[in-house]
């Protein structure tokens, strides 16, 4: 009879360590809300966290609904005190503050909330990130924007910075990474971004080939080129600077397998202009080289050339029309 009250009374004093355990969830539960309420975030982090260790193991209902519903609230809690250090220019507090909002609703399943942490962490690394791009110091903006880029690709601002900041580095490839993934997105809702990224890619496609022309690396041009069309077989800058690069080799039957399909991927008049120029000038070189003879090449070379109707092109085109003519 002595060892069964000894075990009444130790499952008695359990209960009543259990009563008291949910009624301190509880209360901390209902300190959480109230600084909520009261925008005191710090407070209701920390009490919610409470709430949340104390009672995750708990078999009282009561207590496993104030679980729950703490586990939707400290990731916003922790969103707030992100964006109020952020405004404060507290940005490595900030960081902090988001990347733990990402984290725990990640753990607790919350898609949505760990999408709006990493965008507001994303914008917190673009204006660190801007700072050091506005003072050109292109490195550290590098550092900061890749942090921002992995927490939301989406920010298609950042995301041309980063490329951008990448060209200023001579990191080529990096930037035309970036600017490959962006003109992968929804057309219908990021257009411009993916217009202005189709435009740092020419340029600076446009400066690096200049380079390799200077030292000379026609094969730097082509394998380049090649590479653009492995990741976008429709790239019309692509198919227009690996055909000048062949031209400027004298490969010129390469020119001419190559030449109809460079054009007809030109949406500008302009470009589209050059590569005609391009394969007239091909068919002229083989003519040249053959003597004058053959009439065949002189008359591609005349069809090809007549199609030159825009850009820097026009005149050399017209000049060697009338060399052809006679």
């Amino acid at each position: 009879m002595k060892k069964l009250f000894v075990i009444v009374a130790a499952m008695f004093a359990f209960a009543t360590v259990s009563a008291q355990s949910s009624n301190e969830v509880i209360t901390k539960y209902n300190e959480g809300v109230a600084a909520i309420g009261t925008k005191e975030w710090s407070k209701a982090a920390a009490a919610l966290e409470a709430v949340v260790k104390g009672g995750m193991d708990s078999e009282d209902n009561q207590v496993l609904n104030c679980v729950t519903t703490a586990k939707k609230y400290i990731p916003t809690c922790y969103q707030r005190l992100g964006t109020s250090a952020a405004a404060k220019k507290q940005y490595d507090e900030a960081i902090s503050y988001l990347t733990k909002a990402a984290e725990k609703a990640e753990l607790w399943g919350d898609s949505q909330a760990k999408i709006k942490s990493n965008q507001i962490l994303a914008k917190v690394y673009q204006v660190q990130g801007g700072e050091a791009f506005n003072a050109e110091d292109y490195a550290t903006a590098v550092a900061v924007f890749e942090k921002g880029y992995a927490a939301n690709h989406r920010n298609t601002e950042m995301a041309l910075n980063l490329a951008e900041s990448y060209f200023k580095l001579n990191e080529y490839q990096k930037g035309m990474d970036v600017c490959t993934n962006i003109c992968g997105m929804n057309p219908s809702r990021y257009a411009d971004a993916i217009a202005a990224a189709k435009a740092k890619m020419a340029l600076y496609t446009n400066n690096e080939v200049a380079r390799m022309q200077q030292a000379g690396d026609q094969d730097g041009i082509i394998a380049m080129a090649d590479a653009m069309l492995a990741t976008d077989p429709t790239s019309a800058l692509a198919e227009k600077i690996r055909l000048q690069a062949y031209n400027n080799k004298k490969e010129y039957d390469k020119v001419l397998e190559l030449g109809d399909n460079a054009a007809l991927a030109q949406t500008d008049a302009e470009e589209q202009s050059d590569v005609y120029f391009i394969i007239g000038a091909a068919y002229n070189a083989k003519y040249n080289a053959g003597g004058n003879k053959d009439a065949a090449l002189k008359a591609k070379a005349v069809e090809y050339l007549q199609k030159v109707a825009a850009g820097n092109s026009v005149e050399a085109a017209k000049a060697a029309l009338t060399e052809l003519t006679k």
